[in-house]
């Protein structure tokens, strides 16, 4: 037993790993609750698009000795608004526009930085992830951006499920669904941005599918799938910050990576229910 608890507890000894804790903590709140949203309405391209779009207001940030997670913020949010702005005018479909403005975006941040001709750390710690360095100014920020999203959504969950489920009923009852589906996007930017310094530009749409697809296995209504999806992201994440900081390995992938583990487990539950007669059934068949 005292092995286990201090392969459990020891890592919290040292404040880094406490603010990684707490900052996953938070990712995993919106993740769940924004991922869940993400994969009912089949949106994942959107959040790796977004991901992507934030290198160019990183890069621009950097260069010019501004807050990179503000720039991450604004590149994010003009990407999540070009898509719908680019869809309804070039009247081209949903996933052509996502591809362009995600191009266009992550381009321009390559460019940038392609401007650099010294190597920089810090640029690229958001590019890969660098969650044991994750400051009190990141915890704060995160929490801050995290809270104003959850008051969003709690202050207009019917309308945003109304809009998820059938947008064309939401319209014909008076839901501005056209808003709401503009608001998602910003969602998604949003939940991007919290988990970004955490996870990093390449890996940060893991947070956003792979707890909210794991939990739809085991479940099927919405709430339950939102619940279900932020416990399952923060398993993920403390057995991933565990495994870094005991194997020594990045963790970032390792948390991504626990979470796909985590995905094959509810994928073999599903299967193993499938095959197990229910209750009702088997007294059918008897």
């Amino acid at each position: 037993m005292d092995a286990i608890a201090t392969w459990l507890f020891e890592p919290y000894e040292f404040e880094f790993m406490r603010r990684a804790l707490l900052v996953l903590a938070i990712t995993s709140v919106v993740g769940g609750v924004v991922g869940t949203f993400v994969v009912h309405k089949g949106m994942a391209f959107s959040g790796d698009a977004l991901a992507h779009s934030t290198l160019a207001g990183v890069s621009i940030a950097f260069v010019a000795g501004m807050n990179v997670s503000i720039g991450a913020l604004i590149a994010a949010v003009i990407t999540a608004l070009g898509i719908s702005w680019t869809r309804e005018r070039a009247r081209v479909s949903y996933d052509t526009a996502i591809g362009i403005l995600f191009v266009a975006m992550f381009s321009l941040g390559v460019l940038v930085i392609s401007t650099r001709t010294t190597y920089t750390p810090d640029l690229f710690s958001f590019v890969f992830g660098d969650i044991l360095g994750v400051s009190r100014s990141d915890v704060i920020a995160a929490a801050i951006l995290a809270g104003a999203l959850l008051l969003f959504v709690g202050a207009c969950y019917r309308q945003l499920l109304f809009v998820a489920f059938d947008p064309a009923m939401a319209r014909t009852v008076g839901v501005p669904a056209r808003f709401f589906e503009y608001a998602l996007l910003v969602m998604i930017a949003v939940a991007v941005v919290v988990a970004l310094k955490a996870i990093g530009i390449v890996l940060v749409n893991a947070m956003l599918i792979i707890p909210a697809a794991t939990a739809s296995l085991v479940s099927s209504r919405f709430q339950r799938i939102m619940g279900l999806a932020i416990v399952l992201a923060f398993i993920a994440s403390v057995s991933g910050l565990h495994l870094s900081y005991h194997a020594g390995v990045a963790a970032s992938p390792a948390i991504v990576l626990s979470g796909c583990t985590l995905f094959l487990g509810g994928l073999g539950w599903r299967r193993w229910q499938g095959r197990t007669p229910r209750p009702a059934e088997a007294s059918a068949v008897a």
